[in-house]
Protein backbone atom coordinates (compact mmCIF):
# COMPACT_ATOMS: atom_id res chain seq x y z
CA UNK A 1 0.00 0.00 0.00
CA UNK A 2 2.93 2.26 -0.04
CA UNK A 3 2.74 3.79 3.62
CA UNK A 4 6.09 4.35 5.06
CA UNK A 5 7.33 2.00 7.70
CA UNK A 6 7.48 3.59 11.23
CA UNK A 7 8.32 3.09 14.69
CA UNK A 8 6.32 5.17 16.07
CA UNK A 9 2.31 4.11 17.06
CA UNK A 10 0.42 3.83 13.97
CA UNK A 11 -3.43 5.28 14.32
CA UNK A 12 -5.30 4.40 11.44
CA UNK A 13 -9.21 6.21 10.83
CA UNK A 14 -11.31 5.23 8.58
CA UNK A 15 -13.65 8.26 7.48
CA UNK A 16 -12.75 11.57 7.23
CA UNK A 17 -16.06 13.57 8.28
CA UNK A 18 -16.48 15.71 11.29
CA UNK A 19 -15.33 12.64 13.95
CA UNK A 20 -12.32 12.06 12.02
CA UNK A 21 -11.20 15.15 11.18
CA UNK A 22 -11.42 16.23 15.07
CA UNK A 23 -10.03 13.31 16.22
CA UNK A 24 -6.88 13.91 13.62
CA UNK A 25 -6.35 18.05 14.51
CA UNK A 26 -5.68 16.72 18.09
CA UNK A 27 -2.68 14.51 17.31
CA UNK A 28 -1.15 16.71 14.83
CA UNK A 29 2.57 17.10 16.55
CA UNK A 30 2.72 14.54 17.82
CA UNK A 31 4.95 11.61 18.06
CA UNK A 32 2.62 9.21 15.77
CA UNK A 33 1.82 8.28 12.46
CA UNK A 34 -1.81 9.02 10.77
CA UNK A 35 -3.51 7.00 8.01
CA UNK A 36 -6.46 8.38 7.08
CA UNK A 37 -8.95 6.09 4.64
CA UNK A 38 -12.33 7.48 3.06
CA UNK A 39 -13.64 6.76 -0.01
CA UNK A 40 -13.99 10.34 -0.85
CA UNK A 41 -11.07 12.83 -1.30
CA UNK A 42 -13.39 15.53 0.22
CA UNK A 43 -14.63 16.20 3.65
CA UNK A 44 -18.58 17.02 3.34
CA UNK A 45 -20.42 19.80 5.19
CA UNK A 46 -23.22 17.68 5.49
CA UNK A 47 -26.02 20.72 7.11
CA UNK A 48 -25.34 21.89 4.10
CA UNK A 49 -25.89 19.64 1.20
CA UNK A 50 -29.80 20.71 0.90
CA UNK A 51 -28.38 23.79 -0.71
CA UNK A 52 -26.47 22.03 -2.89
CA UNK A 53 -29.70 20.18 -4.05
CA UNK A 54 -31.75 22.90 -4.37
CA UNK A 55 -29.15 25.14 -6.61
CA UNK A 56 -28.24 27.88 -3.60
CA UNK A 57 -24.03 26.57 -3.73
CA UNK A 58 -21.68 25.25 -5.59
CA UNK A 59 -20.48 21.65 -4.47
CA UNK A 60 -17.05 23.32 -3.68
CA UNK A 61 -18.26 25.54 -1.18
CA UNK A 62 -19.19 22.61 0.99
CA UNK A 63 -16.44 20.54 0.47
CA UNK A 64 -12.48 20.89 1.15
CA UNK A 65 -9.45 18.52 0.10
CA UNK A 66 -8.52 16.38 3.24
CA UNK A 67 -5.44 16.12 2.01
CA UNK A 68 -5.31 19.93 1.91
CA UNK A 69 -6.43 19.48 5.91
CA UNK A 70 -3.50 18.17 7.16
CA UNK A 71 -0.90 18.61 4.46
CA UNK A 72 1.51 20.06 6.59
CA UNK A 73 1.55 17.24 8.88
CA UNK A 74 4.58 15.20 7.41
CA UNK A 75 3.15 11.69 9.52
CA UNK A 76 -0.25 12.25 7.90
CA UNK A 77 -1.39 9.75 4.83
CA UNK A 78 -4.19 9.65 3.18
CA UNK A 79 -5.70 6.91 0.92
CA UNK A 80 -8.89 6.84 -1.58
CA UNK A 81 -9.85 3.48 -0.75
CA UNK A 82 -12.85 2.09 1.06
CA UNK A 83 -12.18 -0.30 4.15
CA UNK A 84 -13.96 -3.71 3.37
CA UNK A 85 -13.02 -5.66 6.78
CA UNK A 86 -11.25 -5.59 10.09
CA UNK A 87 -9.47 -7.98 11.34
CA UNK A 88 -9.18 -7.38 14.94
CA UNK A 89 -6.62 -10.74 16.06
CA UNK A 90 -3.87 -9.54 13.79
CA UNK A 91 -4.40 -5.94 14.07
CA UNK A 92 -5.16 -5.70 10.09
CA UNK A 93 -7.81 -3.90 7.89
CA UNK A 94 -8.16 -4.90 4.16
CA UNK A 95 -9.29 -2.56 2.01
CA UNK A 96 -9.68 -1.85 -1.68
CA UNK A 97 -6.01 -0.85 -2.46
CA UNK A 98 -4.52 -3.16 -0.36
CA UNK A 99 -4.02 -4.53 3.67
CA UNK A 100 -2.20 -2.18 6.47
CA UNK A 101 -1.44 -2.98 9.94
CA UNK A 102 -2.34 -0.48 12.94
CA UNK A 103 -1.81 -0.04 16.62
CA UNK A 104 -4.76 1.41 16.84
CA UNK A 105 -7.54 1.41 14.65
CA UNK A 106 -10.68 4.60 14.90
CA UNK A 107 -13.99 3.75 13.05
CA UNK A 108 -15.73 7.10 12.27
CA UNK A 109 -17.83 5.89 9.15
CA UNK A 110 -21.09 7.66 9.99
CA UNK A 111 -24.14 6.78 8.43
CA UNK A 112 -25.95 5.95 5.61
CA UNK A 113 -29.67 6.41 4.64
CA UNK A 114 -32.18 4.25 5.75
CA UNK A 115 -34.48 2.38 3.96
CA UNK A 116 -35.92 0.87 6.48
CA UNK A 117 -35.95 -2.29 4.27
CA UNK A 118 -38.61 -1.39 1.19
CA UNK A 119 -36.60 -1.89 -1.83
CA UNK A 120 -38.43 -0.49 -4.05
CA UNK A 121 -38.19 3.13 -2.60
CA UNK A 122 -34.47 2.36 -2.10
CA UNK A 123 -34.29 1.87 -6.38
CA UNK A 124 -36.95 4.84 -6.68
CA UNK A 125 -36.40 7.80 -4.40
CA UNK A 126 -33.26 10.26 -4.00
CA UNK A 127 -31.74 10.19 -0.67
CA UNK A 128 -28.89 12.81 -0.03
CA UNK A 129 -26.06 12.05 1.93
CA UNK A 130 -23.40 12.82 -0.38
CA UNK A 131 -22.67 15.23 -2.45
CA UNK A 132 -22.77 13.32 -5.72
CA UNK A 133 -26.43 12.70 -4.11
CA UNK A 134 -27.31 16.26 -3.66
CA UNK A 135 -25.68 17.44 -7.54
CA UNK A 136 -28.54 14.15 -8.60
CA UNK A 137 -31.04 15.85 -6.83
CA UNK A 138 -30.22 19.34 -8.39
CA UNK A 139 -29.85 18.29 -12.01
CA UNK A 140 -33.88 16.35 -11.68
CA UNK A 141 -34.96 19.46 -10.30
CA UNK A 142 -34.26 21.29 -13.14
CA UNK A 143 -34.32 18.74 -15.63
CA UNK A 144 -37.99 17.50 -14.48
CA UNK A 145 -39.15 22.04 -14.27
CA UNK A 146 -37.47 22.34 -17.72
CA UNK A 147 -39.60 19.12 -19.05
CA UNK A 148 -42.59 20.51 -17.78
CA UNK A 149 -42.10 23.92 -19.10
CA UNK A 150 -42.32 22.42 -22.95
CA UNK A 151 -44.67 19.31 -21.75
CA UNK A 152 -48.17 19.71 -23.15
CA UNK A 153 -49.66 16.52 -21.07
CA UNK A 154 -51.53 17.83 -18.26
CA UNK A 155 -51.03 14.72 -16.11
CA UNK A 156 -47.04 14.37 -16.98
CA UNK A 157 -46.48 18.08 -16.22
CA UNK A 158 -48.43 17.62 -12.80
CA UNK A 159 -46.09 14.99 -12.24
CA UNK A 160 -43.22 16.82 -13.22
CA UNK A 161 -44.14 20.07 -10.83
CA UNK A 162 -44.87 18.06 -7.52
CA UNK A 163 -42.18 17.58 -5.46
CA UNK A 164 -41.99 15.24 -2.18
CA UNK A 165 -40.08 15.06 0.37
CA UNK A 166 -40.39 12.18 3.31
CA UNK A 167 -39.19 12.77 6.75
CA UNK A 168 -39.48 16.31 8.25
CA UNK A 169 -36.18 16.22 10.62
CA UNK A 170 -33.86 19.20 9.95
CA UNK A 171 -32.92 17.98 6.59
CA UNK A 172 -36.13 17.26 5.02
CA UNK A 173 -37.97 20.80 6.24
CA UNK A 174 -34.64 22.82 5.38
CA UNK A 175 -35.10 20.92 1.74
CA UNK A 176 -39.16 21.47 1.67
CA UNK A 177 -38.45 24.86 3.14
CA UNK A 178 -35.23 25.33 -0.43
CA UNK A 179 -37.67 23.69 -2.39
CA UNK A 180 -40.49 26.14 -1.55
CA UNK A 181 -37.96 29.76 -1.93
CA UNK A 182 -37.34 28.28 -5.56
CA UNK A 183 -41.04 28.29 -6.36
CA UNK A 184 -40.77 31.94 -5.35
CA UNK A 185 -38.03 33.43 -6.10
CA UNK A 186 -36.68 31.88 -9.21
CA UNK A 187 -39.80 29.81 -11.09
CA UNK A 188 -41.81 33.19 -12.47
CA UNK A 189 -39.07 35.03 -13.58
CA UNK A 190 -36.76 31.90 -15.39
CA UNK A 191 -40.25 29.81 -16.46
CA UNK A 192 -42.67 32.86 -17.35
CA UNK A 193 -44.42 29.50 -19.27
CA UNK A 194 -45.21 28.27 -15.65
CA UNK A 195 -47.09 29.69 -12.77
CA UNK A 196 -46.18 29.31 -9.54
CA UNK A 197 -49.07 27.98 -8.59
CA UNK A 198 -48.67 24.50 -10.48
CA UNK A 199 -45.16 23.78 -8.57
CA UNK A 200 -46.56 22.01 -5.14
CA UNK A 201 -44.13 20.85 -2.05
CA UNK A 202 -45.13 18.12 -0.09
CA UNK A 203 -43.43 17.33 3.23
CA UNK A 204 -44.51 13.94 4.39
CA UNK A 205 -43.81 13.20 8.24
CA UNK A 206 -44.41 9.57 10.02
CA UNK A 207 -44.93 11.24 13.38
CA UNK A 208 -47.50 13.90 14.83
CA UNK A 209 -44.94 16.75 14.69
CA UNK A 210 -42.51 18.21 12.15
CA UNK A 211 -38.96 18.51 13.70
CA UNK A 212 -39.27 15.72 16.07
CA UNK A 213 -36.50 16.03 18.35
CA UNK A 214 -36.79 20.16 18.98
CA UNK A 215 -38.97 21.79 21.44
CA UNK A 216 -42.72 21.95 20.94
CA UNK A 217 -42.33 25.56 20.30
CA UNK A 218 -39.70 25.28 18.01
CA UNK A 219 -41.74 22.69 15.67
CA UNK A 220 -44.93 24.79 15.85
CA UNK A 221 -43.01 28.05 14.74
CA UNK A 222 -41.27 25.60 11.89
CA UNK A 223 -44.52 24.55 10.74
CA UNK A 224 -45.90 28.11 10.08
CA UNK A 225 -43.30 29.47 8.58
CA UNK A 226 -43.35 26.35 6.11
CA UNK A 227 -46.85 26.82 5.74
CA UNK A 228 -46.46 30.44 4.85
CA UNK A 229 -44.11 29.31 2.44
CA UNK A 230 -46.72 27.12 0.53
CA UNK A 231 -44.98 23.83 1.89
CA UNK A 232 -48.24 21.00 1.99
CA UNK A 233 -47.32 19.49 5.56
CA UNK A 234 -49.05 15.66 5.50
CA UNK A 235 -48.05 14.50 9.41
CA UNK A 236 -48.47 11.04 10.81
CA UNK A 237 -47.99 9.65 7.22
CA UNK A 238 -46.30 6.99 6.58
CA UNK A 239 -45.10 6.17 2.98
CA UNK A 240 -45.56 2.48 1.71
CA UNK A 241 -43.77 2.44 -1.33
CA UNK A 242 -43.03 4.44 -4.74
CA UNK A 243 -42.51 3.07 -8.43
CA UNK A 244 -40.74 5.63 -9.67
CA UNK A 245 -44.19 7.94 -10.74
CA UNK A 246 -46.34 7.13 -7.92
CA UNK A 247 -45.97 7.21 -4.15
CA UNK A 248 -48.72 5.59 -2.37
CA UNK A 249 -49.25 6.23 1.89
CA UNK A 250 -50.25 3.39 4.59
CA UNK A 251 -53.70 5.95 4.65
CA UNK A 252 -54.43 5.88 1.43
CA UNK A 253 -52.98 8.11 0.21
CA UNK A 254 -51.14 8.99 -3.35
CA UNK A 255 -48.67 11.35 -4.79
CA UNK A 256 -48.22 11.85 -8.56
CA UNK A 257 -44.55 12.96 -8.80
CA UNK A 258 -41.16 12.07 -10.65
CA UNK A 259 -39.20 14.22 -7.58
CA UNK A 260 -39.01 11.73 -4.39
CA UNK A 261 -36.69 12.61 -2.03
CA UNK A 262 -35.96 10.41 0.90
CA UNK A 263 -35.24 11.85 3.98
CA UNK A 264 -36.66 9.55 6.88
CA UNK A 265 -34.01 8.64 8.58
CA UNK A 266 -30.00 6.98 8.64
CA UNK A 267 -29.03 4.30 10.12
CA UNK A 268 -24.77 3.32 11.39
CA UNK A 269 -22.29 2.47 8.37
CA UNK A 270 -20.63 -0.65 10.03
CA UNK A 271 -17.49 -2.10 9.15
CA UNK A 272 -17.46 -5.71 8.88
CA UNK A 273 -15.31 -8.01 11.05
CA UNK A 274 -16.12 -6.73 14.74
CA UNK A 275 -17.83 -9.28 16.72
CA UNK A 276 -21.30 -8.94 16.32
CA UNK A 277 -21.59 -8.52 20.26
CA UNK A 278 -20.36 -4.63 20.19
CA UNK A 279 -22.93 -4.01 17.52
CA UNK A 280 -26.89 -2.69 18.31
CA UNK A 281 -28.20 -4.32 15.18
CA UNK A 282 -31.42 -2.44 15.31
CA UNK A 283 -28.89 0.86 14.91
CA UNK A 284 -26.38 -0.49 12.97
CA UNK A 285 -23.81 1.29 15.69
CA UNK A 286 -20.76 0.22 17.77
CA UNK A 287 -21.38 0.05 21.78
CA UNK A 288 -18.60 1.94 23.39
CA UNK A 289 -17.65 3.13 26.79
CA UNK A 290 -16.81 6.70 28.14
CA UNK A 291 -13.90 6.49 26.24
CA UNK A 292 -14.88 6.06 22.84
CA UNK A 293 -12.93 2.31 22.85
CA UNK A 294 -15.77 -0.67 21.68
CA UNK A 295 -16.94 -3.17 23.56
CA UNK A 296 -14.67 -6.09 23.68
CA UNK A 297 -11.78 -4.58 22.26
CA UNK A 298 -8.84 -2.66 24.06
CA UNK A 299 -7.24 -0.89 20.66
CA UNK A 300 -10.32 -0.12 18.27
CA UNK A 301 -12.78 3.09 19.00
CA UNK A 302 -15.23 4.00 16.96
CA UNK A 303 -16.55 8.05 17.20
CA UNK A 304 -20.04 10.14 16.00
CA UNK A 305 -22.77 8.46 14.51
CA UNK A 306 -21.36 4.52 14.49
CA UNK A 307 -20.89 4.75 18.02
CA UNK A 308 -23.28 4.33 21.02
CA UNK A 309 -22.33 5.07 24.14
CA UNK A 310 -25.22 4.97 26.62
CA UNK A 311 -25.69 7.65 29.67
CA UNK A 312 -28.41 8.24 32.26
CA UNK A 313 -28.88 11.44 30.08
CA UNK A 314 -28.87 9.37 26.68
CA UNK A 315 -29.94 6.48 27.26
CA UNK A 316 -30.23 5.38 23.34
CA UNK A 317 -26.69 7.31 22.40
CA UNK A 318 -25.98 10.91 21.49
CA UNK A 319 -27.92 12.43 18.35
CA UNK A 320 -26.50 11.50 15.22
CA UNK A 321 -25.73 15.03 14.14
CA UNK A 322 -21.94 16.99 13.77
CA UNK A 323 -21.44 18.39 17.24
CA UNK A 324 -21.21 15.15 19.56
CA UNK A 325 -18.97 13.79 16.90
CA UNK A 326 -16.70 16.87 16.73
CA UNK A 327 -16.80 16.49 20.02
CA UNK A 328 -16.30 12.70 20.52
CA UNK A 329 -13.11 13.05 18.09
CA UNK A 330 -12.05 16.30 20.18
CA UNK A 331 -12.16 14.23 23.67
CA UNK A 332 -10.28 11.07 22.04
CA UNK A 333 -7.30 12.77 20.52
CA UNK A 334 -6.71 14.23 23.94
CA UNK A 335 -7.13 10.99 25.54
CA UNK A 336 -5.02 9.55 23.03
CA UNK A 337 -2.43 12.15 23.96
CA UNK A 338 -3.01 11.15 27.48
CA UNK A 339 -2.63 7.82 27.02
CA UNK A 340 0.38 7.89 25.58
CA UNK A 341 2.37 9.81 28.22
CA UNK A 342 0.74 7.16 30.75
CA UNK A 343 -1.63 9.47 32.06
CA UNK A 344 -5.32 8.73 32.81
CA UNK A 345 -7.77 9.09 29.95
CA UNK A 346 -10.74 11.02 31.04
CA UNK A 347 -14.50 9.99 30.61
CA UNK A 348 -16.27 11.91 27.51
CA UNK A 349 -18.98 14.73 28.58
CA UNK A 350 -21.28 16.10 25.90
CA UNK A 351 -21.79 19.62 25.64
CA UNK A 352 -25.21 19.80 23.93
CA UNK A 353 -24.58 23.46 22.38
CA UNK A 354 -28.36 23.24 21.03
CA UNK A 355 -30.16 22.50 17.72
CA UNK A 356 -31.25 24.78 14.66
CA UNK A 357 -32.73 24.39 11.36
CA UNK A 358 -33.37 27.11 8.70
CA UNK A 359 -36.34 26.78 7.24
CA UNK A 360 -35.71 30.21 4.24
CA UNK A 361 -35.03 33.32 4.25
CA UNK A 362 -35.30 35.61 7.32
CA UNK A 363 -36.83 31.83 8.93
CA UNK A 364 -34.99 29.77 10.92
CA UNK A 365 -35.75 27.99 14.29
CA UNK A 366 -33.20 27.27 17.54
CA UNK A 367 -32.92 25.40 20.61
CA UNK A 368 -30.80 26.03 23.28
CA UNK A 369 -31.33 24.67 26.36
CA UNK A 370 -34.31 26.53 27.41
CA UNK A 371 -34.08 29.12 25.12
CA UNK A 372 -36.10 28.98 22.16
CA UNK A 373 -36.09 31.99 19.42
CA UNK A 374 -37.15 31.97 16.06
CA UNK A 375 -37.15 34.18 13.10
CA UNK A 376 -34.60 36.87 11.54
CA UNK A 377 -32.49 36.47 14.53
CA UNK A 378 -32.62 32.84 14.49
CA UNK A 379 -31.29 32.87 10.81
CA UNK A 380 -28.59 35.10 11.09
CA UNK A 381 -27.69 32.90 14.04
CA UNK A 382 -27.69 29.81 12.47
CA UNK A 383 -25.94 31.49 9.63
CA UNK A 384 -23.09 32.49 11.58
CA UNK A 385 -22.64 29.28 13.21
CA UNK A 386 -22.52 27.17 9.78
CA UNK A 387 -20.03 29.92 8.53
CA UNK A 388 -18.03 29.19 11.47
CA UNK A 389 -17.34 25.30 11.10
CA UNK A 390 -17.10 25.17 7.41
CA UNK A 391 -13.58 23.65 6.84
CA UNK A 392 -11.11 26.24 4.79
CA UNK A 393 -11.00 30.13 4.69
CA UNK A 394 -11.92 30.13 1.02
CA UNK A 395 -15.50 28.22 2.09
CA UNK A 396 -16.31 30.34 4.11
CA UNK A 397 -16.11 33.32 1.90
CA UNK A 398 -17.21 31.83 -1.30
CA UNK A 399 -20.73 30.86 1.03
CA UNK A 400 -20.87 34.08 2.61
CA UNK A 401 -20.65 35.61 -0.54
CA UNK A 402 -23.21 33.11 -2.47
CA UNK A 403 -26.07 33.85 0.42
CA UNK A 404 -25.17 37.55 0.07
CA UNK A 405 -25.96 37.77 -3.34
CA UNK A 406 -29.17 35.37 -2.80
CA UNK A 407 -30.38 37.34 0.05
CA UNK A 408 -29.96 40.60 -2.17
CA UNK A 409 -31.50 39.36 -5.14
CA UNK A 410 -33.82 36.62 -4.22
CA UNK A 411 -31.68 34.88 -6.73
CA UNK A 412 -29.72 31.10 -6.54
CA UNK A 413 -26.62 30.99 -8.53
CA UNK A 414 -26.29 27.60 -9.07
CA UNK A 415 -29.21 26.32 -10.73
CA UNK A 416 -27.09 24.51 -13.82
CA UNK A 417 -27.33 20.96 -15.24
CA UNK A 418 -23.68 19.70 -15.87
CA UNK A 419 -24.05 16.10 -15.40
CA UNK A 420 -27.73 15.49 -16.28
CA UNK A 421 -29.18 12.47 -13.73
CA UNK A 422 -30.54 9.60 -16.10
CA UNK A 423 -33.68 8.28 -13.85
CA UNK A 424 -34.51 4.60 -13.86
Amino acid sequence: MNIPETSKPRFVIIGGGFAGISFIKQLQGQEVQLVLFDKHNYHTFQPLLYQVSTAGLEPDSIAYPLRKVFRKNKDFHFRLATVSTINAAENTIETSIGNLTYDYLVIATGTRTNFFGNKEIEKYSMPMKTVPQALNIRSLMLQNIEEADITEETEKRKRLLNFVVVGAGPTGVELAGALAEFRKGILEHDYPELEEEEMHVHLLEGSDKILPPFSEKASKKAQEFLEKLGVEIHLNTIVDSYDGTLAKTKDGKEFATETFIWAAGVTGNPVKGINASSLVERANRYKVDTYNKIEGYENIYALGDIALMQTEDFPKGHPQVAQPAIQQGKTLGKNIKRKLKGDTMKPFEYFDKGSMATIGRNKAVVDIKKLHFAGAFAWFVWMFIHLWFLVGFRNRVVTFFNWTYSYINYDRAARLIIRPFKKH
